[in-house]
């Protein structure tokens, strides 16, 4: 039996479910190409950051000469920032390239938290030929003035301004620290959003010792870490019929078919494809096309939801009484 791999992410129809997420990997061109030759279903580019964008739209020496005056140290920040990526240009010319040389569909990243210059942006990226457009939201409120209603009104605004500018699906990738995730979710797609991502994966500061000096430890997801997005999604996915991506903690096919049976459209991966390459993407597909042969299941269609939380018999089983039933078993065992 051929299984049926395609589905549909942000109205754009997909050979299959699997996505090379925003990461070095999607920066450049080589890349690129051998990540659709490993079979993925569309591309998202490596994330434009807002402070990239203030830099080129501001004269360089008046930027050094107002840094100078809050603190030294900042007159080295925005070079690195260059060195992450060469700026807006540069990324326009990356849509372009990607664009000619790829059939898959390639979906451009803005990386902030403030309306700035995304907007003009957005449409620039569109121009570009930008199939979708992914707003990776990272805003760390810590201002004890600002509160949880401020914070949301903050993306809904964003995201209002940007999809009421540019005519391509725009898809919000955002953190789960919320009270009330799904009905900030909704509230993000009233606004515009043709779909979500969950969940984004913050960046934290470490303390070194050596050094005695706080910055930023990267470390790449571990595969525990879809079971958040695995419960969110199935929950999400009784209240929208827009696109649900999972990112974060995919390093394997039976990941990936369990976030596609909890209701995902489709599932983002990078940290694995940076650990064993791009063509790590190859096996996923071909553990998920097994899976479902063994499970005679005829397309992503058919197992697209089958076991969100509206589907399941025991709809508590992602809620609290889950935690409840997990206590006690271990408790038992453990006894």
């Amino acid at each position: 039996m051929a299984v049926d791999l395609r589905t549909t992410y942000l109205g754009l129809e997909l050979a299959n479910p699997l996505l090379a997420a925003a990461s070095p990997l999607t920066g450049e061109v080589a890349s690129l190409q051998a990540l659709e030759g490993a079979g993925v279903g569309a591309v998202v580019l490596r994330s434009l950051f807002e402070e990239q964008i203030e830099h080129e739209e501001m004269a360089a020496q008046d930027l050094f000469l107002q840094g100078a005056e809050i603190s030294p140290e900042i007159t080295g920040f925005f070079p690195e920032l260059e060195d992450y990526n060469a700026g807006p240009d540069a990324y326009l010319g990356l849509i372009q390239q990607a664009k000619r040389v790829l059939s898959v569909p390639v979906i451009a990243s803005l990386n902030g938290h403030t309306k700035g210059g995304w907007t003009r942006y957005a449409s620039l990226f569109e121009e570009a030929g930008a199939d979708a457009i992914e707003l990776n939201v990272y805003f760390l409120a810590t201002d004890p003035g600002v509160s949880s209603a401020d914070v949301e009104q903050r993306y809904i605004d964003l995201v209002a301004s940007v999809t009421s500018q540019v005519k391509v699906p725009v898809s919000v990738k955002i953190g789960p620290f919320f009270s009330s995730l799904p009905n900030f979710v909704l509230r993000v797609i009233d606004a515009g959003a043709k779909g979500m991502v969950l969940f984004n994966r913050f960046v934290q500061p470490d303390v070194f010792l050596d050094e005695l000096t706080v910055g930023p430890r990267l470390v790449l997801s571990e595969p525990e870490e879809a079971r958040l997005a695995l419960r969110w999604i199935a929950i999400l996915r009784g209240y929208t019929e827009a696109s649900l991506a999972a990112n974060s903690g995919v390093h394997d096919a039976a990941a990936a078919v369990k976030l596609l049976l909890a209701g995902a459209d489709v599932v983002q991966v990078a940290s694995c494809l940076i650990q064993r390459g791009p063509y790590h993407a190859e096996t996923i597909l071909r553990g998920m096309r097994a899976w479902m042969e063994d499970g005679e299941y005829e397309s992503v269609a058919q197992l697209r939801g089958s076991l969100s939380q509206r589907n399941v018999p025991d709809p508590e089983a992602f809620e609290r009484a889950n935690y409840m039933k997990a206590l006690v078993t271990y408790t038992s065992e453990h006894g």
